[in-house]
Parts: C-alpha cells; structure tokens; sequence
C-alpha cells in the first residue's frame, strides 16, 4: 500500500480548521472536491520549507505565503488532480515538530477537496517530527523499515518514493542498500508499466553535494527499461534532461525560494500519458517568463 495522507471530508476539514484556524482562509475554494478528477494529471510540488512562524521570510520570500498560493492554484483546477507530491524539505531548517504542525494544517484544504498527498523527505526533514505531526504516515506499513518509501500504482505509471534523508541538516542523501534492494526488487515485480522514481536529492556522480550513492541508484535505473523518469527536488532549481540511457532526469522547481535570483519557483502541473508525460510549469509569480511553460516528454523504449 502506497503512504499517503488521504482525502477527508468537510466535516473534518472544518473541525480541524476550527480547532487550529490556520486553513480557513481557503475554504470557499472547496468546491474543488465537487469537480471532477482527471486521474492522469497530478501536481509535483518540492521543497516549501515551511517554519512554524508562518510570517519568516528567506530570500525575500515568505515560504506559507507561497505554499498558499500554489494550494489556491490546486484548488481552482478546472479538474482536480488525482494527487499531490510533494518531494521533500516539507519543514525549513531542521524539521521541528511546530513546522509540520503548520504544514499538516495547509494541507487540510488540498486534503478536503479530494486530492491525495503523497510525501517524501529531504535534508532538512526530521523523519521522527515528520511522523508524529502526520500520524497517517506514522501508522502505515512501510516497504522498507524506518524510511518513508512508497509505490503508487497508477493507470499510465508506477510512481517509487524514496526516503534519501541521512542527516537533517547535512547537505548530501543517502539510499543506502536496503532501499536500493527494495528498489530493484519491486521493479523486477512489475514490469509491464512505465516506472516515475521520485527522490529528494539529485543525482550526483561526483562530489557530494546531492546523492551520494547516484552510481548505485543507476545500477538499479539505467537496465530496467520501463523505468522512465528520475524527479527530484533539492537544488531549488526548474530542468529538465535526460542522461546516454534515455532516462528522464526532472528537477522540480522549489515551491519556496530560489537559490539564485529570477529562477521560476512553484510547482508542476503532470499529465501522464500512454507514451510519456506532459509537464506545465505553474509559478507563483505568474508575471515569470517561464510561468506556463509545457515540456512534453517521450518514454524510452522498454
């Protein structure tokens, strides 16, 4: 079973937002949970960052305000996505337990309006606060012990989440080989569809500013031909490449801040297909020369 934080209902949504009174602001937009749901699109969301003080700003960005505005987007879809990922560094700084606190009540009108939200962690999560914020997650059947791993099965795809937090705070990640055998061995499981692997931490094949066990991960990717698409977060960066093997390799942008001035930040708007994937980039300044840009992508053959 995939872990998730699953939909809830008004009910719930308003009781909770009663009791902690931080999502209320966004509660006209759920009628979004009354719109159809196109199960092939899907929202990739890295990197919000968010602190307990939802007024801190870095880079000359308030993180919830941003985190704000792409739930806002989400919510006035023409169609609801079938779910939200959001692929780590869900907290700012050192993942204290106030920071997702505030991150599970922004979720609650995502959450009320029907979309699942399928989560990651990164360098600067706390996996423990993390699981005792999102009692969801905390409760449900891991893969792979101790590591916030998942397998999605979905029509067009089969999404892999992987856990590559090390150590809060420091910069590189790591799999490590219980998770990379996890890997391999849930690929080898099921090889009829196209295989979407979400991490935290870019590739990197020297150095260790990103992950530090890329060659292992690409053992694991490269001869295993319905794996497709590498997404990662971490370099608060937009691109898109592919690397000799024909692997997609997908740097979402960051929905906080940008490391260096004029990048786009925001999320990602997928739309899954038979033979690929259509990728719109959504910014939360939409005055951005890129806001609105679409990549479509085609699969390697299998």
């Amino acid at each position: 079973m995939p872990i998730y934080l699953p939909p809830i209902s008004r009910r719930q949504f308003l009781a909770r937002s009663l009791a902690g009174g931080a999502a209320l602001a966004l509660h006209p937009r759920l009628f979004a949970a009354e719109k159809p749901a196109d199960l092939n699109s899907w929202a990739l969301l890295a990197d919000p960052h968010l602190a307990a003080d939802r007024t801190m700003v870095v880079r000359e960005v308030n993180m919830t305000d941003h985190f704000t505005a792409v739930a806002r987007e989400l919510l006035e879809l023409p169609q609801r996505p079938a779910g939200v990922f959001i692929d780590g560094d869900c907290a700012y700084g050192s993942g204290q337990l106030d920071d997702y606190r505030l991150f599970a009540d922004l979720l609650k009108p995502i959450r009320a309006a029907q979309m699942p939200v399928h989560l990651t962690v990164g360098n600067h999560d706390d996996r423990e606060h993390f699981w005792e914020a999102l009692p969801e997650e905390k409760a449900a059947q891991r893969p792979v012990a101790d590591r916030q791993a998942s397998l999605l099965r979905t029509e067009h795809a089969n999404w892999f989440l992987l856990d590559s937090l090390e150590k809060t705070q420091a910069t590189p990640g790591l799999l490590g080989k219980v998770q990379l055998d996890w890997l391999a061995s849930a690929l080898d499981a099921n090889p009829g569809k196209p295989a979407l692997v979400m991490i935290h931490h870019n590739p990197f094949l020297s150095g260790n500013m990103g992950l530090k066990d890329t060659a292992a991960l690409f053992e694991v990717l490269r001869p295993r031909k319905q794996v497709k698409a590498y997404f990662y977060g971490h370099t608060h960066a937009w691109n898109v490449g592919q690397d000799d093997s024909g692997l997609h390799l997908i740097n979402l942008p960051a929905v906080s801040y940008a490391f260096t001035a004029g990048l786009p930040t925001g999320w990602v708007h997928a739309t899954l297909q038979p033979d690929g994937i259509k990728l719109e980039l959504r910014c939360v300044d939409q005055t951005h020369k890129s806001h609105g840009q679409v990549t479509q992508l085609r699969w390697r053959a299998s």
